[in-house]
């Protein structure tokens, strides 16, 4: 009888508990409900549907998708996608973490040389690719100016099919490089400093040490950044729009740029619609897989 008065007596405080937890979360859920559960659902409507921007829309069920999977420039824009991806990703990282061993000690200025790193992280991506693209310019630009002082005909830079996708690349990665800096230096200061005396002890100079010790100590981060950073760079669409704008001869033009030409250069919302739930499982499975396999490289992931 006293466990049911007990029930009884807690009943409504659960209760009341539960009400102010839905009205914390309420926000959240409400904003996650319409800017992002909605749009999907109607974007996956769209995708669809024969949908121009202007007139009348019909259902055509998966035409817009076997058109995609049919259409030559879909898979040249694909390949381009990847190109950015794979040339962008190990750079950034490796860059980043030779960075953050550098500056991750203690010594005069240190603070000037994160903050200067750090700094375009924080600048506005169209600002930053607008100054980019003058320095690339071929024939007042900077860089080609500094090569001309040293004797070196400068190229073409974003107007070369072979040298515009790397530009892009290297624009890209100063822009960011900041950000997983910091993440790696935090990572590498709380690695414990009895595990680099223990090292030592066993004869473990610098690079050893770097690769038994401190390399699967960071490996949290390393997955960490490497996911994100595959994410954003099969996202990348600002540099593209202002520094070559898909050129030349469509050599720089990535996803989401094929799919905002689609859907506000030609009106074909639809066919818009169905590439960016490409793009939207692509990055899915690539962030399944890399969750997957991190049991065999990440430190401390437990097997089950």
């Amino acid at each position: 009888m006293k466990e049911v008065g007990k029930k009884r007596r807690r009943g409504p405080l659960v209760r009341e508990a539960q009400i102010a937890g839905w009205l914390f979360v309420s926000p959240m859920v409400l904003g996650f409900t319409l800017l992002l559960l909605f749009p999907m659902a109607q974007a996956l409507y769209m995708s669809l549907m024969d949908w121009p921007l202007l007139g009348e829309h019909h259902f055509i069920g998966l035409n817009n998708y076997w058109n995609i999977a049919t259409d030559y420039l879909f898979w040249k824009v694909f390949g381009n996608t990847i190109y950015f991806t794979v040339g962008l990703v190990p750079f950034n990282i490796v860059l980043a973490l030779l960075l953050a061993l550098l500056l991750s000690k203690s010594f005069k200025g240190i603070g000037l040389f994160r903050t200067a790193i750090f700094v375009p992280v924080m600048t506005s991506l169209i600002v930053w690719s607008i100054v980019w693209k003058y320095m690339f310019a071929t024939d007042s630009g900077l860089i080609n100016q500094v090569l001309l002082l040293l004797d070196i005909k400068g190229p073409a830079w974003l107007y070369d099919e072979k040298l515009a996708m790397p530009s892009v690349i290297v624009t890209s990665v100063l822009k960011n490089v900041g950000l997983n800096m910091v993440l790696f230096i935090a990572a590498i200061q709380q690695v414990p400093r009895s595990l680099y005396e223990a090292a030592m002890l066993d004869g473990a100079g610098k690079a050893k040490s770097f690769f038994n010790v401190t390399l699967p100590m960071i490996t949290p981060t390393v997955f960490l950044t490497v996911v994100m950073t595959i994410i954003g760079s099969l996202k990348v669409f600002g540099q593209i729009y202002v520094m070559t704008q898909g050129g030349p001869s469509g050599s720089t033009k990535v996803l989401v740029y094929y799919i905002w030409e689609k859907a506000f250069k030609l009106f074909q919302m639809g066919y818009a619609s169905a590439l960016a739930f490409i793009l939207f499982f692509v990055v899915l499975v690539l962030t399944l897989l890399q969750w997957q396999l991190r049991k065999r490289w990440v430190f401390n992931e437990s097997d089950t």
